[in-house]
């Protein structure tokens, strides 16, 4: 892998429902040279979702077929469906950009073994359970049965903060917003003094 020297892999990990995939965008709508990482997926896409932008929706079969081969970075079975980086997208990317990465705590345990990047590892949550159940109430993505899921896993998504650099509690979007930026600004300013 080239670690684009200069370049930052930025994850961020939640529970469902926090608000990662929305801060995800804000970054890469504020910040230009952030990429974000669009992992392959056996789910069936949302209303909303297109394939190549959001994810690419394979098959389960061509999912595990590229598992054998090692084709992925990270992968993980969540909610009855797979989740993966492939390698190829995340070397080219790299080269000339930022990374973000919207992925769960499996996957940052297996991005971590690579221990040439510059990995920059946050997770968020909310100030309570309470507000996380209605959180995936009031966003309409989710059966009520999908919702007791994600809620219920909420307490075993937890036990993995000490994996993380950094824990946010988004309660306000803005300020979790201006949080990581801080974050990005520090990292980026340290790698430009060790190349210097």
């Amino acid at each position: 892998m080239q670690d684009g020297g200069k370049n930052i892999m930025l994850i961020l990990s939640s529970p469902s429902g926090v608000g990662k995939t929305t801060l995800t965008k804000k970054i890469q709508q504020k910040y230009q040279s952030f990429k974000i990482s669009v992992s392959n997926t056996t789910r069936k896409p949302r209303s909303n979702e297109v394939d190549g932008l959001d994810y690419f929706f394979i098959s389960k079969e061509k999912f595990l077929s590229l598992v054998n081969e090692g084709k992925f970075y990270e992968h993980a079975k969540i909610f009855e469906n797979y989740y993966g980086t492939l390698k190829k997208n995340v070397d080219e990317i790299i080269v000339s950009n930022d990374i973000i990465f919207d992925i769960d705590w499996q996957g940052t345990k297996q991005l971590s073994k690579f221990k040439n990047l510059n990995l920059i590892k946050i997770y968020l949550i909310t100030k309570n359970k309470e507000e996380l159940k209605n959180r995936l109430i009031n966003r309409n993505q989710n059966t009520f049965k999908e919702v007791e899921k994600r809620f219920n896993s909420f307490d075993a998504d937890i036990k993995h903060w000490n994996d993380y650099d950094y824990i946010i509690i988004n309660d306000n979007l803005e300020v979790c917003f201006k949080q990581i930026e801080k974050i990005i600004n520090n990292q980026k300013s340290k790698l430009i003094t060790l190349i210097n």
